[in-house]
């Protein structure tokens, strides 16, 4: 007769090789029992190790179940370093996160409510998606009308779509002179030409606007009015109500990328102040999770047929999926609890990066989940991500977010979202003795 921890370990060797998938079941024990020729007393062992071990979790009335692997344990920062803390990518996720996700999912693993989910979906969606997107998308008073709502895969699709259907090929896009890296890609795709557009302490200049249409025609405008990428800067009330005036005498419409502003959602967006001169994008990916993401597009009437053509031409349409969870995450208050608990955690990895960059010229909002850092000389951008990452540390340089043959900042982007509390203090205590330093102290022999 086989003892119990032999069979565990084979069970166990199954999981690591991929034969069983988290969130696979495993049988009933006698089942079990009767496939492995044991005893059902030793089926019993076997599952409890298998829990001891992490490796399962019961549900009551359901069974028992693989489980995700357990997170890597924070890394060392020394040098050289066997594993990475990224402040490059920033995902929030909190404790609470997938419990919350998973109980909210639970009514669509039903046959029937599956079935419907997974059937294909349009850029418009159903009235009552519609509806609860607009709950999610209310900010400062403002609520848009749910009919103006199309849906994207993701924020991403949703960017590139609305610049396609705004700004034909060779044509100019303004944008802020530092801005999302992504945009760069995208208009290298589209073969439209960037234009960047000063800011000041408030965000973008609006008489920049004006200007730099008068030197050759801007087909649309690209700006992130709350909790700006990479600078955390949200444009005062005054300044988005000059720049609605702007858009309004030039005929012009602008992109407003939303996707940090639930972080920041007392204040209004620019589609309040213009909102038949702008298209607002957000989504899922900040606000509840990374993996299961949806894309936001609020449109204009006049601008709504040609905004869905674009999403369906490069197929970016939503999975039906992605659809009816969102739907019920609003529905039973799973998308507020997280936006709430990632405000929070947001305040909190700013008070780490404060302790520990005191003193240094960090610029940031303490609702934003990423920070600006010019770095004291004599380190330049390069040099100092190049330092970071013998230390296991991944910054982004101040180049990834400039626009155009502008003189890049001596700067750098710091996401504060991703790696746990634990690791993000050891990571910014080890940058800033780092910055301390001159860059001679680490030349080695």
């Amino acid at each position: 007769m086989r003892d119990y921890q032999s069979v565990a370990d084979a069970v166990a060797e199954e999981i690591r090789s991929g034969g069983l998938r988290p969130g696979d079941r495993l049988p009933p024990q006698r089942e079990f029992a009767r496939r492995h020729g044991i005893a059902n007393s030793t089926a019993t062992r076997v599952y409890q190790e298998l829990a001891r071990r992490g490796l399962t979790a019961g549900e009551v009335g359901r069974g028992t179940f693989v489980r995700a692997a357990s997170p890597a344990a924070a890394p060392a920062l020394t040098e050289p370093a066997t594993t990475r803390v990224d402040l490059e990518l920033n995902y929030p996720v909190v404790p609470e996160q997938s419990a919350l996700l998973a109980e909210g999912l639970a009514g669509l693993l039903r046959p029937d409510a599956l079935a419907q989910a997974l059937r294909p979906a349009g850029a418009a969606a159903l009235p009552a998606v519609q509806d609860s997107a607009a709950d999610i998308l209310a900010a400062g008073g403002w609520r848009p009308d749910p009919a103006r709502i199309l849906f994207a895969g993701n924020g991403r699709q949703a960017i590139a779509a609305v610049i396609a259907a705004l700004v034909p090929p060779g044509a100019r896009l303004g944008v802020e002179e530092l801005t999302y890296p992504v945009l760069r890609a995208i208009a290298a795709r589209l073969g439209i030409t960037l234009v960047p557009l000063p800011m000041d302490g408030e965000g973008l200049i609006p008489d920049a606007v004006d200007e730099a249409h008068a030197a050759a025609p801007l087909h649309a405008v690209y700006v992130q009015p709350r909790l700006h990428n990479p600078l955390s800067l949200t444009m005062p009330t005054a300044r988005a109500e000059r720049l609605a005036e702007v858009l309004r005498k030039l005929g012009i419409p602008a992109v407003e990328d939303a996707i940090w502003s639930f972080l920041h959602n007392e204040r209004p967006p620019l589609a309040a102040h213009a909102p038949e001169h702008t298209i607002l994008i957000d989504s899922l990916s900040k606000r509840v999770a990374p993996g299961l993401t949806l894309g936001f597009v609020v449109a204009p009437a006049a601008l709504s047929a040609g905004i869905s053509t674009a999403l369906r031409a490069s197929g970016s349409a939503p999975m039906r999926f992605a659809l009816e969870a969102a739907h019920r995450w609003q529905q039973d208050g799973t998308v507020a609890v997280l936006a709430e608990a990632k405000r929070r955690d947001a305040v909190v990895r700013q008070e780490i990066a404060a302790r520990h960059l005191d003193g240094f010229a960090v610029q940031s909002d303490p609702r934003s989940y990423h920070c600006w850092w010019r770095l004291p000389h004599p380190w330049r951008a390069d040099t100092f991500v190049a330092a970071a990452a013998r230390h296991g540390i991944g910054v982004v340089p101040a180049a990834a977010f400039t626009v155009g043959d502008n003189h890049a900042p001596n700067a750098v982007r710091l996401g504060l979202a991703t790696p746990r509390p634990d690791a993000l203090s050891q990571a910014l205590a080890t940058l800033a003795e780092l910055a301390r330093s001159a860059p001679e102290d680490l030349v080695t022999d």
